[in-house]
C-alpha cells in the first residue's frame, strides 16, 4: 500500500502546531478549575494503569463528536472556556487528538509530552482500581 502520510508524519505535523505540555507542568496545572484533562485511554487501559484524578475520559475515537455541539453525542465540557489537556499512554494519541481539537475550534488546547506513563513516572497522583 501507498501511504500518503504515515503516522510518523501525522504526529511530526501535530506536534508542529500543538503545545506539548512537560510532566512537571502538567503537574502543576493538575486540579485547577479552569484546566480540564482528558483521558483519551480507552477503559481497559485505564482499569490497568489507573487514572488521574478528576481527569475527563473521553475514548479517542468518540473525540470529535463529543466536541461538536451540534452532534447528538456532545458533552458540555468541552462548551467550557477551559484549557484541554489531552493525554493517553504515551503521547501519540494524545498529539493527533489535541490537534483535530485545535482543529474543531478549541482554542486553549496542549497534550501531555509521554502520556500518563511519563505523568506516573514522575510521581503524578494515580487513583489505583
Amino acid at each position: 500500500m501507498d501511504m500518503k502520510k504515515g503516522y510518523k508524519q501525522l504526529l511530526a505535523e501535530a506536534n508542529a502546531e500543538v503545545k506539548t505540555l512537560t510532566v512537571e507542568a502538567a503537574i502543576k496545572l493538575a486540579g485547577k478549575p479552569d484546566v480540564v484533562f482528558v483521558d483519551l485511554r480507552d477503559p481497559r487501559e485505564i482499569e490497568r494503569e489507573g487514572k488521574m484524578p478528576g481527569a475527563f475520559a473521553c475514548t479517542r475515537g468518540m473525540l470529535e463528536f463529543w466536541i461538536d455541539p451540534e452532534s447528538p453525542y456532545a458533552k458540555p465540557v468541552f462548551s467550557e472556556p477551559k484549557q484541554f489537556v489531552f493525554f493517553c499512554a504515551g503521547g501519540w494519541r494524545s498529539a493527533l487528538a489535541a490537534k483535530t481539537a485545535q482543529e474543531m475550534g478549541l482554542t486553549d488546547v496542549a497534550h501531555l509530552g509521554g502520556g500518563f506513563a511519563a505523568w506516573k513516572q514522575a510521581g503524578g497522583a494515580v487513583v489505583e482500581k
